[in-house]
């Protein structure tokens, strides 16, 4: 639950921005701010040493008794370092790592799909754009593989586009945005009551500036989903953004009870109070 609202936080965060301090057009790309633009390739051989070096000794000791023992192109040597990264470490990112390594390995479609999945749970929220770059190139690799081996699961599919929108389409570049956009769209093609790809149009229409379409996306999805947390705090950003303060204010409130969580309610709050002066 923390989770999910931070990351709806961050939306409001993310239309905040668009709407008072900059043009809302596809080029306020960001769903959270970007540390810097990209300019070199991240390293993540080089970011798994320097955490490396921060182990402690018996951190250190135990993770070389691990690489010792395994063989980069055994599955089950892979997880077990995975886990340390997970279990010992705490480090989610070089832990997603090596869990895409051996799901490679494995190449099923459960493998795959939950390191894209964790993959994607990473580059939602990504501030930095170095790692929102290889964070969306893994999860796209690994989600394409996945489709690959059952091209009918539409939850593979919406999962690709997301990675679109949240992933490749916030570093500047809004035609990998409309890539993510046109995958999502085949899923309401086939099933408009596909609730999953409709919340995450109704979201890059309002990252993208398409207020409207946000709207009417987010509209389906609460009306169906009256709990859903995200949805609602993503179509009050966007009635916000349209100038439709009344219909933001009852939704920020509506969304405030349905997290009930004292953070998230003073950033509502603030945001409330800036809607009523204007």
């Amino acid at each position: 639950m923390k989770k999910q609202i931070l990351l709806v936080v961050g939306g409001i965060l993310l239309v905040c921005c668009l709407y008072f301090f900059g043009k809302t057009s596809i080029e306020n790309k960001p769903v959270a701010p970007m540390e810097t633009t990209i300019e070199k390739k991240f390293d993540v051989e080089l970011f798994v040493q320097e955490a490396k070096d921060k182990l402690t000794n018996e951190q250190k000791a135990t993770l070389k008794s691990l690489e010792i023992n395994s063989n980069p192109e055994n599955y089950t040597s892979l997880t077990q370092i995975a886990n340390f990264w997970n279990d010992s470490a705490h480090d989610s990112k070089i832990y997603s790592f090596y869990i895409s390594k051996a799901a490679k390995l494995d190449n099923s479609e459960k493998s795959l799909t939950f390191a894209a999945q964790l993959f994607l749970e990473l580059l939602r929220g990504e501030q930095n754009s170095e790692m929102l770059e290889w964070e969306s190139t893994e999860a796209i690799s690994l989600f394409e593989k996945a489709i690959n081996i059952n091209p009918n699961n539409e939850d593979l599919k919406i999962g690709l586009g997301s990675c679109y929108v949240f992933g490749k389409g916030r570093n500047g570049d809004p035609a990998q945005t409309m890539k993510g956009i046109q995958e999502l769209l085949g899923v309401v093609r086939r099933d408009s009551t596909n609730m999953k790809a409709q919340l995450v149009l109704g979201i890059g229409g309002c990252i993208s500036g398409q207020y409207d379409k946000a709207i009417e996306r987010l509209r389906k999805v609460t009306e169906k989903q009256p709990n859903n947390l995200e949805a609602i705090a993503f179509l009050a950003d966007a009635y916000a953004a349209k100038g439709e303060n009344a219909k933001a204010i009852e939704c920020y409130q509506l969304s405030k009870r349905l997290a009930n969580d004292a953070h998230y309610s003073k950033e509502v709050d603030q945001r409330i109070q800036m809607l009523q002066k204007k």
